[in-house]
């Protein structure tokens, strides 16, 4: 059974192996009485994690309904930061045809995504996804950004979906020169699963902008 920390608590959807975006928080306040911890979802973060059966985690056989866990069983969760694989929806694939298949296989991390945020009903929650296609299942954004927005001297311009304080988002923007140009073709354009969770790491000036303006 998943352990759930019961303090203010971050969740973290398809995080990645270090969780980047929601590092910050749990970097913020004293390190011996934190005012946040985080569960990060991601196969690559836990072994058996994944957000589309969250709480439960995976299982090699089948299992019976009342073996799944309940989501009504977690305890509060403040915040929610979702970063759904953005592969087949990325405007920089969108020359590539896509079956149905992947299509259906990305939204369902996408609709459990927000299925959670909708179930949970945290303080805010927020999801991000570069340009592409994925505004065709999900309609406008909140707001978007480019990393060197905050700091971080490339560019990989993305959307930002959910309910958050946007305002104060737009606010903390301080921009700086992109002298590293695009993170999507400067070095990170390969097909490698390397390369790929390179380009999706989530940019720490952005990171730590989210965490200040959203507490």
């Amino acid at each position: 059974m998943t352990q759930i920390p019961l303090q203010r608590t971050i969740l973290d959807l398809c995080g990645g192996k270090q969780g980047s975006w929601s590092k910050p928080y749990a970097l913020a306040g004293d390190p011996a009485n934190p005012p946040y911890t985080r569960i990060v979802v991601d196969p690559l973060a836990f072994l058996g994690s994944d957000a589309r059966l969250f709480p439960s985690l995976t299982s090699a056989t089948p299992r019976k309904p009342s073996e799944f866990q309940d989501v009504r069983d977690l305890p509060p969760i403040h915040g929610i930061l979702a970063a759904p694989v953005c592969t087949v929806f990325s405007g920089s694939g969108a020359r590539w045809p896509r079956s149905d298949d992947e299509i259906r296989e990305a939204l369902a991390l996408v609709d459990a995504c927000v299925r959670l945020a909708y179930v949970l009903k945290p303080v805010w929650w927020a999801m991000e996804n570069p340009v592409g296609k994925l505004n065709k299942w999900l309609g406008d954004p909140v707001m978007s950004f480019q990393p060197n927005d905050y700091g971080d001297p490339y560019t990989k311009r993305t959307l930002l979906w959910g309910n958050f304080n946007a305002a104060g988002l737009e606010a903390a923007k301080n921009p700086v020169p992109a002298t590293e140009g695009s993170k999507l073709w400067r070095g990170y354009g390969g097909k490698s699963e390397r390369t790929k969770q390179a380009r999706s790491i989530t940019p720490p000036g952005f990171a730590q902008a989210f965490c200040d303006t959203n507490p």
